[in-house]
């Protein structure tokens, strides 16, 4: 009779995404929704028309385009900053100023955002503006946004968390129980929720997220390495690299880096991308498999042009998203791509 009661209706809940709920709220200290997208939706429903959003300009390119294409039509006004100097962000506050939505590092040019510095702008003055940290490319394992003072995190558990890039799924956790009620609601009223079977494979995937995030990030270091040492590569963007502008924040904020890196090419990038032979020419990220992509075309091609050309999202910048094969295989198949693309 109790599970009857509690569990009445598959979208309102049911005991397989209850226990992955709980066990991502253990791991941060959470709400699935059917698409990282779709976690993106329910936040932002938590501001109304006439309110502002502040958004870092180097983000995920759906993300980017929920803002400016479907968020705005519900005439919520955004402003995109460059929040590596956090100045930017207080300057662009408004009072009707609602929201700010960050990622760090950012998706593709790896710029990293002070969490705490952010935060702690907001504390005193206007406390009433939702934080939110896109903690995709890190997880929790790597870099605790809560605990530097964010109101929420959000995942696309698709990549990461989820780690065999076999589902579809998104999460927002927080530790304020007033937006954790209006989420709760959102969720079931949206219906944006996933299935059983998807927060079952979670739930399986969170048993080996140290060990899949401690290889990913010693392949995605070497590779970073091997492409700053080569000829053909005009630069490397990889936060754990001394020659990174903002090394120091990293260390400081984070505890470690994942597969994630982009790099500036020297020769044809669609020549380098068709020579890969371990590398998928694909526009997702966070799984076994290591993938390569051409932001501009791809994950980013929605992002207005002359955004992507003030961002450096050009023709030349890869990212690659490392995986978990043999860190001498994923250099050697880098190399040989680096030579038939000139």
């Amino acid at each position: 009779f109790f599970l009857i009661k509690r569990f009445s209706y598959g979208r309102s809940g049911n005991p397989t995404r209850n226990v992955l709920e709980t066990c991502l709220a253990a791991l941060e200290d959470g709400f699935c929704f059917s698409s990282g997208l779709g976690a993106t939706t329910a936040i932002t429903s938590l501001i109304k028309a006439g309110d502002h959003l502040i958004a870092g300009d180097d983000l995920y390119g759906g993300t980017n385009r929920y803002i400016q294409k479907c968020l705005s039509n519900q005439d919520v006004k955004s402003t995109f900053v460059d929040m590596t100097d956090v100045q930017n962000v207080v300057d662009a506050i408004q009072p009707n100023t609602k929201m700010i939505w960050l990622e760090t590092p950012t998706n593709p040019m790896m710029k990293i955002t002070d969490i705490k510095a952010v935060a702690d702008s907001l504390k005193f003055s206007r406390s009433d503006i939702i934080l939110v940290v896109d903690n995709t490319f890190l997880t929790c394992y790597f870099q605790k946004p809560l605990d530097l003072g964010a109101d929420i995190v959000m995942y696309s558990l698709t990549k990461y968390m989820n780690g065999h890039l076999d589902i579809i799924m998104g999460a927002a956790i927080t530790r304020r129980d007033d937006l954790a009620e209006r989420l709760r609601f959102l969720q079931n009223a949206m219906g944006i929720v996933p299935s059983p079977f998807d927060c079952a494979m979670v739930n399986r995937s969170l048993k080996t997220l140290e060990l899949r995030l401690q290889q990913h990030m010693k392949n995605c270091l070497a590779v970073a390495k091997f492409l700053e040492s080569h000829p053909y590569v005009e630069r490397v963007l990889h936060p754990y690299l001394p020659s990174h502008p903002q090394y120091e924040l990293t260390l400081k904020q984070t505890s470690g880096h994942s597969g994630m890196l982009s790099f500036y090419l020297k020769g044809d990038s669609v020549k380098f991308l068709k020579a890969l032979k371990i590398f998928t020419l694909a526009g997702s990220l966070g799984g076994s498999e290591s993938l390569a992509e051409l932001p501009s075309t791809m994950s980013h091609a929605s992002v207005p042009e002359d955004m992507r050309a003030k961002l450096g999202i050009t023709d030349q910048l890869i990212r690659l998203s490392v995986g978990l094969e043999t860190e001498q295989d994923l250099i050697a198949d880098i190399k040989q791509a680096l030579e038939a693309c000139q």
